[in-house]
C-alpha cells in the first residue's frame, strides 16, 4: 500500500501520543553495539528502520527481544560477531553509517554499500564522516560495490572542527570517542533534540559528555562500558505535525508533548500564519482564530520569512508543513531551506491543489495563499514531511485527493492513518496503479 486516499474538508478533533523520533531511535539502536551489557529501550516505534536495524542485529548474532504492541525491546550483543565478507550494512538506510563505529571498536571492521541513501533531499555527501573515521585512525578504501572501514589498533582521542553542523556526523563523532581511550572535543557540533537525546543515552552507558545542546561537545570515551533501560521522548516533529494538521483543517488537536521547551520558535512559525499554540499540563494545541492570514511585517517591503536550518533554527523537516499552512493562509511568504539544494522541487505538485507557489531558486520558495482550491491526486518524492505536507493540503480541501508515494510516511510516523483517523479524518492507504 503506497498511496493515500484522502477525503478532506473536515475539521479534525481529538487527542494525540506522538511517538519516539526516528532520528534519535535510529542512532540509539546503533550505540547499543557498543556495548555487551543487556539494554531495554522503551517507547520504540513500529517503523521499517527499525525493523531493518533489529534485522542486521539478528544476522549478527545479537539477542533481540521487540514487542511493537508495548514498544519495548531488550538487546543483548554479548554474541554478536561480524564477517565483512558476508555481512554488510543496506545501502537503503542512512542510519546505516552509524552502524561503522561500534564495528570498528568491536571488531575493527565495517562493511558499508555504497550507495548510502535517506530521503531524496539534494546531494548527501558522506566525506565528513569518512573525516571522522580517519580521524580516529581508521582506513577507507573504496571497493567496487562498498566501503571497506578498517581500524588495526585502538581509536584515540582526538579533536574535529565540522565543515557544517551535521546531525549523523556529529552522532558518528560522538560514537567514535565514547570508545577512545580519553577525551575527544567536537567544535560546530549539531544540537536538534534529537542528539541531545542520542547522547543522553550515551550518558547512561557510561560515557562522559559535556557540552550537550551546544556547538561544543566533549566526550570522554570507555573500552568498558554498561548497559540499563532508557525511555524514548516524543517526536517534537510529529507533534508540530499534528499541531499543523489541527490547524489547518479548522480544527483543534492537542498533541502529548513533555518538552515545550523545545518550541518557542516552533510557536513563532506557526504564529506567523495567524496559528496560536497553548502548551499547558503536558498537552499542546494549536488553534487559529477563524481563517488563517499571514502575519505581515513590521517592515512593510519584505515578505513575511520562514527560515531553516540547523537547529536551533526552525528544523528544516518542518519547513514543508508551513508551506502547507502557507498556501492555505491569506497573504504571502517566503520560505528559505539553508540546508538542502533541490528539497524545494516537490512544491510544483501544489499547484494540482490550485496553489499559487512560485521556486525563487533552489532554496527559496514564494506561497501566494488564500485561492480556492480543489481536491487532486499529487505525487510525493520520498521526503517524510513532503508526503505530510501534502496530505495536510488534501485535508483541509473538501473532496478527495489521492497522495500518490506516501510510503515515506511510515518510515518515521507508526500508525500514522490510525491517528488521522482518530481525530475525523478520512483517510485510507490503497495500492498505486
Amino acid at each position: 500500500m503506497s498511496n493515500l486516499i484522502v477525503h478532506g474538508g473536515t475539521p479534525l478533533r481529538g487527542e494525540i501520543v506522538p511517538s519516539a523520533n526516528k532520528n534519535a531511535v535510529l542512532p540509539i539502536l546503533c550505540a547499543t553495539l557498543l556495548t555487551d551489557q543487556p539494554v531495554r529501550l522503551i517507547g520504540v516505534p513500529e517503523i521499517t528502520d527499525v525493523k531493518k536495524i533489529l534485522d542486521i542485529f539478528r544476522a549478527l548474532g545479537s539477542e533481540v527481544s521487540m514487542d511493537f504492541s508495548t514498544g519495548m525491546l531488550d538487546l543483548h550483543h554479548h554474541a554478536t560477531t561480524f564477517d565483512p565478507a558476508t555481512h554488510r550494512l543496506p545501502e537503503e538506510m542512512r542510519s546505516s553509517i552509524m552502524l561503522i563505529p561500534p564495528l570498528l571498536a568491536r571488531f575493527g571492521v565495517a562493511r558499508l554499500e555504497s550507495d548510502v541513501k535517506g530521503c531524496t533531499l539534494g546531494v548527501r555527501e558522506i566525506d565528513p564522516h569518512v573525516e571522522v573515521f580517519e580521524r580516529f585512525g581508521a582506513r577507507v578504501e573504496r571497493t567496487d560495490d562498498s566501503l571497506l572501514v578498517r581500524h588495526d589498533r585502538g581509536m584515540a582521542a582526538n579533536d574535529h572542527w565540522l565543515d557544517y553542523a551535521s546531525v549523523t556526523t556529529t552522532e558518528n563523532f560522538a560514537l567514535c570517542a565514547a570508545a577512545a581511550e580519553g577525551t575527544s572535543t567536537l567544535v560546530n557540533a549539531a544540537s536538534e533534540p534529537h542528539v541531545q537525546e542520542f547522547c543522553r543515552f550515551l550518558a547512561m552507558l557510561g560515557v562522559k559528555l559535556e557540552g550537550i545542546g551546544t556547538s561544543r561537545l566533549s566526550v570522554t570515551g570507555s573500552r568498558r562500558l554498561g548497559g540499563g533501560e532508557f525511555r524514548f521522548s516524543e517526536d517534537f516533529h510529529e507533534i508540530a505535525t499534528f499541531l499543523a494538521l489541527g490547524a489547518i483543517t479548522g480544527g483543534d488537536i492537542a498533541v502529548r508533548n513533555s518538552a515545550p521547551e523545545q518550541f518557542p520558535l516552533i510557536d513563532r512559525t506557526f504564529a506567523k500564519f495567524g496559528v496560536n499554540v497553548v502548551h499547558r499540563d503536558g498537552w499542546s494545541r494549536a488553534r487559529s482564530n477563524g481563517p488563517m492570514q499571514v502575519r505581515r511585517p513590521f517592515t512593510q517591503n519584505i515578505l513575511a520569512k520562514v527560515e531553516a536550518a540547523p537547529w536551533p533554527y526552525l528544523p528544516v523537516d518542518l519547513l514543508p508543513i508551513f508551506v502547507a499552512l502557507g498556501v492555505q493562509a491569506e497573504g504571502s511568504a517566503m520560505f528559505w531551506n539553508k540546508v538542502y539544494d533541490g528539497a524545494m522541487g516537490w512544491t510544483s505538485e501544489l499547484s494540482k491543489f490550485g496553489a499559487h507557489v512560485f521556486l525563487s531558486d533552489p532554496h527559496r520558495l514564494i506561497t501566494f495563499g488564500g485561492l480556492a482550491l480543489s481536491p487532486a491526486r499529487v505525487e510525493s518524492p520520498y521526503i517524510i514531511r513532503v508526503a505530510i505536507a501534502l496530505l495536510m493540503v488534501a485535508a483541509s480541501i473538501e473532496g478527495r485527493s489521492e497522495i500518490m508515494n506516501a510510503l515515506p510516511i511510515r518510515r518515521a510516523h507508526p500508525r500514522f492513518v490510525e491517528n488521522l483517523r482518530s481525530v475525523g479524518a478520512n483517510v485510507e492507504w490503497t495500492r498505486s496503479e
